[in-house]
């Protein structure tokens, strides 16, 4: 019997996705993303452990709103991708019950590629978080080396995947005219993009990072602006 641990459920999502949705967070993530907000859902083996059954218990009390909304369930996380074989059966599940699947990821590659082609061709639509113009900006960023990301996105295109993209915008760290050029060079390789998102840097997940007793890069940094992201977005676009 597949087993996951879960982070939490958030039962009325408006923003991962389109409609009204259930957002399940994974726990466990190989990143360490500076400007992350939920820096508890990182460690591996933590949050409470479901059966495939039990979540879905979960997921079908809302069927109806998913329904009247055009919404459905989003997988996050952490990263949900690194907990795949409970993932495949989950999205199967949900297709079964003709409710709509979003997988929100940063695009991490599985030595099985087998297995992330599966939930990719399960998934309804990707929310994509580009973590990095360039590899230098990813390592700066996530404290990792960069994955292939155009092996990720040529899995998407393989089968013409709804995607949503997403960059938080970090000003004096990612937002310099040679970022706008890498971003927007990778939103062109995306065959089937129906929505493009610049997120505003914030402060309100630092105060975890303290009671977590981590470090936390960006104290001194100031928040974006909604303006200064929707200029970024727009030169873009």
């Amino acid at each position: 019997m597949k087993k996951a641990n879960i982070h939490s459920i958030e039962t009325s999502g408006f923003f991962d996705g389109p409609g009204i949705r259930t957002v399940i967070f994974f726990q466990g993530c190989p990143l360490r993303c500076i400007y992350c907000h939920n820096p508890d859902t990182w460690e591996f083996g933590k949050g409470e452990e479901y059966t495939v059954s039990q979540l879905m218990e979960k997921i079908l009390k809302y069927k109806n709103y998913y329904k009247a909304s055009g919404g459905g369930v989003t997988f996050s996380g952490g990263e949900p991708i690194m907990q795949g074989d409970f993932l495949i059966e989950i999205l199967q599940k949900c297709k079964e019950e003709g409710i709509n699947t979003a997988v929100d990821t940063s695009g991490i590659l599985l030595s099985n590629t087998e297995k992330l082609e599966k939930i990719i061709e399960l998934s309804d639509q990707i929310i994509l978080d580009i973590k990095g113009s360039d590899r230098e900006n990813y390592r700066k960023t996530t404290g990792r080396e960069r994955y292939d990301l155009p092996e990720f996105i040529r899995i998407l295109n393989k089968y013409n995947k709804k995607v949503w993209a997403r960059y938080v915008l970090i000003s004096g760290l990612n937002d310099q005219l040679d970022d706008i050029e890498k971003i927007k060079n990778i939103l062109l390789s995306i065959d089937n993009l129906v929505k493009f998102e610049v997120l505003p840097f914030h402060q309100m997940g630092s105060y975890k990072y303290k009671e977590l007793g981590l470090g936390y890069q960006l104290e001194d940094y100031p928040e974006t602006t909604s303006q200064a992201a929707k200029e970024f977005q727009n030169l873009i676009n």
